[in-house]
């Protein structure tokens, strides 16, 4: 009789505190759009019970080009559920479930939550060792998602706005708040994945590479491949900044622009001294010295169509309608794979020649693929770069053969640079025509992920988890799993991308 009331004032204490979450539940605990599946089982025994791990994550993000970034949900997704295998987790104790939608992803988690709640009231000796991997689903435009599916957003609402569409979003974030706060108060842990939440505190934070992080990443590469900072006024380097930005969202509304803003920042945080200083000119004079991190506007553009990238590369360059004189230009910050192959493009078309290996420092091709298919590490050597610009004398016989020469000093192929890591980018990584591109280290922050929801479940210690760091959220020092992104060159892309297994030589062109 004892145990019958317990385990009732146990159930009704539970469903008081979900009382607000079940009056949104409706008759259905299922979403039809919210996938899931049941991981198989590794047959494993073990005498320690690594209890259950659910994972939350968006649907990959759809865009409008077939390209698409190596950092995909149905990528990392499959690389944590293996590694918690690895890490003793039974196969029938791991769930994923994916949802299109802030919406339907806030009802998956509160279903699941009240459930899990409900069932261990149901059953005294059920396991109750459980830890929620939640990667918040974000509304993103689709020049956010040219990035990739992991770049983090910060979600967060106006509950006062009288907008129907923004009130929809604050109930959806409210409801998966709520939901993850009673999770929390039955003993249950979370893992927050990439994007943060308005007014929640999870257990341990995964972030992923933010804008502002995208754009100093690139803008660091493109100062020290042109060694701008040996770079003199008198003949300084000439620099686009090529920003892709929606106005307007897929249902015509003004878009938030805070990413493509915070990707800027980035880059101008990096760029600014240089330009203030003269060692560092916009061809288009849309950066001057008088520039700030507020002048975003200047350099974005609509990069929804690929005709629009390359015609908006031509005006930059003043070669839009006159094509028979180049323009210098020594380094693009196109942002995103997806932009940079469309920039490589236009500059063929436009004439320019060369590859980025014709630049400081020097590298070959052949010795590009030479260290690839393992044959030769690279050998780098220094190109020196005058500290005037050559003068032409327009009294010299010789003004014609003069010109000449600057133009083709002019059509040089520039320093590009993007971000996502597009297997169709790869090829031109390889052969010279971009520079650089990054992606989040997915397969090691599946590793750290598994290996947390372990010790959450077991001991509820991190202490032992070398990359586990304090950082502040929402006014509280939050676990937090720190892991760098990683920059890819042709000189590292064999032991970045190809040794571990995120491409293969086929997919590099080789």
């Amino acid at each position: 009789m004892t145990l019958h009331r317990t385990t009732v004032t146990k159930r009704l204490f539970a469903l008081l505190a979900s009382t607000s979450l079940i009056m949104a539940m409706g008759a259905c605990s299922s979403d039809n759009e919210a996938q899931s599946h049941e991981a198989g089982s590794t047959g494993t025994t073990t005498t320690v019970d690594a209890g259950n791990v659910v994972i939350f994550t968006p649907s990959d993000g759809i865009t409008i080009s077939q390209q698409t970034p190596l950092s995909k949900w149905e990528k990392l997704v499959p690389e944590i559920v293996s590694s918690l295998k690895d890490n003793d987790v039974k196969g029938s104790n791991i769930t994923v479930k994916t949802a299109s939608s802030l919406d339907k992803q806030s009802q998956s988690v509160q279903d699941y939550v009240v459930n899990h709640v409900n069932s261990t009231s149901d059953d005294a000796g059920s396991s109750d060792k459980t830890t929620l991997v939640v990667a918040p689903v974000a509304d993103t435009t689709e020049s956010d998602r040219q990035y990739g599916d992991y770049a983090s957003h910060d979600i967060t609402w106006d509950g006062n706005s009288s907008d129907e569409d923004a009130q929809d979003y604050a109930q959806s974030a409210k409801r998966l708040v709520s939901a993850l706060q009673l999770a929390q108060n039955e003993g249950m842990k979370v893992v927050l994945v990439s994007n943060t939440l308005q007014g929640f505190t999870p257990d341990v934070y995964a972030p992923m590479t933010t804008a502002e992080q995208v754009g100093q990443l690139q803008a660091k590469q493109l100062v020290s491949k042109l060694e701008l900072d040996k770079t003199s006024s008198d003949n300084p380097k000439h620099i686009e900044v090529l920003l892709p930005y929606d106005a307007a969202d897929e249902s015509g509304n003004t878009a938030d622009a805070t990413f493509a803003q915070d990707v800027f920042k980035g880059i101008w945080s990096v760029l600014g001294p240089y330009f203030k200083d003269g060692k560092a000119v916009s061809p288009s004079g849309t950066l001057t010295s008088s520039s700030t991190e507020s002048d975003w506007v200047s350099v974005a553009f609509d990069a929804a169509k690929s005709e629009r990238v390359k015609s908006t590369l031509a005006e930059r360059l003043g070669m839009d309608k006159d094509t028979s004189r180049h323009t210098r230009i020594d380094g693009i910050i196109s942002c995103n794979d997806y932009v940079a192959g469309y920039v490589s493009e236009e500059l063929n078309d436009l004439g320019y020649t060369g590859s980025a290996a014709d630049i400081n420092p020097s590298i070959t091709i052949s010795g590009i693929v030479d260290n690839i298919t393992g044959k030769k590490d690279l050998k780098k050597q220094s190109v020196p770069d005058p500290a005037q610009a050559p003068e032409s004398d327009d009294s010299d016989s010789d003004t014609e053969d003069t010109s000449d020469s600057l133009d083709k000093q002019n059509s040089q192929w520039p320093i590009i640079t993007g971000y996502g890591a597009y297997v169709s980018s790869i090829p031109n990584i390889v052969n010279g025509k971009q520079w650089m591109t990054a992606l989040e280290n997915r397969k090691t922050l599946a590793s750290d992920i598994a290996q947390t929801c372990v010790q959450l479940n077991t001991s509820g210690k991190l202490a032992k988890l070398t990359f586990i760091s304090s950082v502040a959220m929402e006014d509280e020092k939050v676990p937090t799993i720190q892991e760098e992104e990683l920059a890819v060159s042709a000189s590292n892309l064999k032991k970045t991308l190809i040794e571990p297994g995120y491409i293969s030589l086929a997919e590099a062109g080789l």
